[in-house]
């Protein structure tokens, strides 16, 4: 069994910052890609941002200059700090890792955090 832990959601006024964290437990071999996605209410999940094992990066150009994705490969973990947040930023955040398990490398979800910016 492996999980998804996300942590570090709020409510925060416009300006403000956050930071988010993903730590991956379970029968885990190794962690290839992880990333960070969001939906907001009515509209789809959308890619935030990214990260490789050997941590390149990448992000959607919304939150190119705002938002900083990294991982610390030895807790199996992956943040994103949100800075300079924008009420357009409200949405669910949700993680994601593509893990190598004993039958195989699958996708996993974390249960999702909410994030709501003020005006």
């Amino acid at each position: 069994q492996v999980q998804l832990v996300e942590s570090g959601g709020g409510l925060v006024q416009a300006g403000g910052s956050l930071r988010l964290s993903c730590a991956a437990s379970g029968s885990i071999f190794s962690i290839n890609d992880m990333g960070w996605y969001r939906q907001a209410p009515g509209k789809q999940r959308e890619l935030v941002a990214t990260i490789t094992s050997g941590g390149r990066t990448d992000y959607v150009d919304s939150v190119k200059g705002r938002f900083t994705i990294s991982r610390d490969n030895a807790k199996n973990t992956v943040y994103l700090q949100m800075n300079s947040l924008k009420p357009e930023d409200t949405a669910v955040y949700y993680c994601n890792a593509r893990i190598a398990t004993l039958p195989g490398r699958y996708d996993y979800w974390g249960q999702g955090t909410q994030v709501t910016v003020s005006s």
